[in-house]
C-alpha cells in the first residue's frame, strides 16, 4: 500500500450506535465493496483533524515498511492516535455505543464511498472539533500524560496539539 497512491480523505461526522459489533460489520461491508479502509476516530479524544491525519500517515508508513504493530491498518491508525502499543487503548480511540463524534477517514477515497457511508453517518461541514477548550485540554493532558509543567513550558497553552502530535510520532520511536 503506497500512501502516495492512496490518498485519504477525512470528514467530521455524527452517528448513534446501538450495537457496536453490528455497526462494524456494516462498515466492513462498505469497506469491502469500495476496496477502502474506513477508520473511525473518536473526535472527543483527538486534538483535531491534524491528529487523525498524523495517525493515518504513521499507520500507512508502518505498513509500507512492514513493521506495523497490528494486523490491520484501521487498528494501526487507532494505536497511533492513542500513542500506545496496546490494542485495548487504541480501540478506545474508535467508536463506542451511544452518540459518537467522529473523524471518518477513507483510504483511498473512491467515488461513491461517502454516499454509501451516509447511511451510517451524518457528515458535518464545520470544524468545531478542531477547537480545544479547557475541558478538552484537560482530557488530552490526561490521555497523553502531559504534566502541567510541560504545558506551562510552551509559548502558549494552545500549543497542546503539538505535544499530542509529538506523542503520536513517538510511538514510531518506541517500538
Amino acid at each position: 500500500m503506497d500512501s502516495s497512491e492512496n490518498p485519504c480523505e477525512i470528514r467530521a461526522a455524527l452517528c448513534f450506535i446501538t450495537d457496536k459489533a453490528e455497526f462494524l460489520l456494516r462498515l466492513k461491508e462498505v469497506s469491502r465493496q469500495f476496496q477502502a479502509h474506513i477508520i473511525c476516530f473518536n473526535a472527543d479524544m483527538l486534538a483535531g483533524r491534524r491528529h487523525a491525519e498524523m495517525a493515518v500517515y504513521h499507520a500507512v508508513r508502518s505498513f509500507e515498511r512492514g513493521d506495523s504493530i497490528s494486523n490491520t491498518l484501521e487498528m494501526e491508525a487507532l494505536l497511533y492516535a492513542a500513542g500506545s502499543r496496546q490494542c485495548n487503548v487504541g480501540a478506545s480511540f474508535g467508536i463506542h455505543n451511544g452518540e459518537n463524534h467522529l473523524w471518518i477517514c477513507c483510504i483511498p477515497s473512491p467515488e461513491g464511498v461517502w454516499q454509501a457511508l451516509e447511511r451510517e453517518f451524518s457528515f458535518l461541514q464545520d470544524n468545531s472539533w478542531d477547537q480545544i477548550n479547557g475541558e478538552k485540554r484537560d482530557l488530552l493532558m490526561k490521555l497523553f500524560r502531559i504534566p502541567q509543567t510541560e504545558l506551562a513550558s510552551l509559548e502558549s497553552p494552545c500549543r497542546i496539539r503539538d505535544l499530542v502530535l509529538e506523542r503520536v510520532a513517538l510511538l514510531e520511536v518506541l517500538r
